[in-house]
């Protein structure tokens, strides 16, 4: 018997670049118009120093996070300090992914993407989760 999977991979860091960037161009052009500066990075982990700002002990707990000023505190001073970025991070993302079983790869690194850009706008994550419930 022959496994459709047997000869499949993890996506490479690239290939989950890909995968971001792509899930990024199908959002509405209004909601990408709307982050403007925002750079988006893929990584297999976070940092170890954003690990120990956020006080979190396993890497695999962080699968993505906002970093800048968010639209709602930003002033023309933050605007010269350059872009914002998003971190998707691929390591816990696969994991949650294979753990959760019922999403499609894309559907999570979309989620994970529109989460993360919802703190560009300015929104808690309470916010977001009420949001993506009501969707």
């Amino acid at each position: 018997m022959t496994h459709a999977w047997a000869d499949r991979r993890a996506p490479s860091l690239e290939e989950f670049d890909a995968l971001a960037g792509e899930a990024f161009g199908l959002l509405p052009s209004a909601f990408r118009a709307m982050c403007g500066d925002v750079v988006v990075h893929v990584a297999d982990f976070a940092d170890e120093d954003i690990l120990d700002d956020l006080e979190i002990d396993d890497p695999f707990e962080l699968t993505g996070l906002y970093e800048g000023v968010d639209l709602t505190r930003r002033s023309l001073d933050d605007m010269s300090s350059g872009p914002n970025h998003v971190h998707l991070y691929r390591q816990p993302i696969l994991a949650e992914w294979i753990d959760n079983g019922e999403t499609t790869l894309g559907d999570l690194i979309r989620h994970v993407l529109v989460h993360e850009i919802g703190h560009h706008f300015g929104l808690s994550d309470e916010d977001i989760d009420r949001i993506e419930q009501a969707v």
